[in-house]
């Protein structure tokens, strides 16, 4: 497992589990983790990890505009 280290000054006031969930949020968004890999990487379920997206702006349908003409095309 990789670690990685931020420095993030003390005037910030951020919650380290906050930030954790808020970057698993968008890199779910950004399509670079899975929904079972984030909610991994949150220590949460996936249901659970699933109804905090919202509160980071993330909608849970993580699917292009590309995919649905290329699904549509496939009916």
């Amino acid at each position: 497992m990789n670690t990685i280290t931020l420095q993030i000054p003390d005037t910030f006031e951020l919650n380290p589990k906050d930030t954790i969930r808020f970057l698993a949020a968008k890199l779910y968004e950004s399509g670079k983790l899975s929904l079972g890999q984030a909610a991994e990487l949150t220590n949460l379920s996936k249901p659970t990890f699933a109804e905090i997206l919202a509160d980071y702006g993330v909608s849970i349908i993580n699917y292009t505009f590309e995919d649905v003409i290329s699904d549509a095309a496939n009916i």
